[in-house]
């Protein structure tokens, strides 16, 4: 398992154009991806349960990927995140 913290820098926090597209980034993975902040978590492949976690600017989340492509997509995932977010 791969497991990486991310800090969110936008000011709008993690909101629906960005959002739509890195979960469409996570789906093209096999592997299982949970987004964690503080007490909830939800699959990043699942984009309306994602946006219901209501992260904002300066929200720090913890991402997990487990699965047989976790390094590549671990990769990717923390890209795409300090691109846009």
């Amino acid at each position: 398992m791969k497991e990486f913290n991310f800090t969110v820098t936008d000011e709008n926090g993690i909101h629906a154009r960005p959002a739509g597209q890195l979960v469409k980034e996570a789906k093209s993975f096999n592997s299982s991806i949970t987004v964690e902040k503080g007490d909830k978590s939800s699959d990043m492949k699942k984009l309306l349960k994602l946006m219901g976690m209501g992260i904002k600017q300066g929200d720090t989340i913890t991402v997990k990927v487990e699965g047989d492509d976790e390094d590549a997509c671990a990769a990717k995932v923390e890209e795409f995140l300090k691109e846009n977010f």
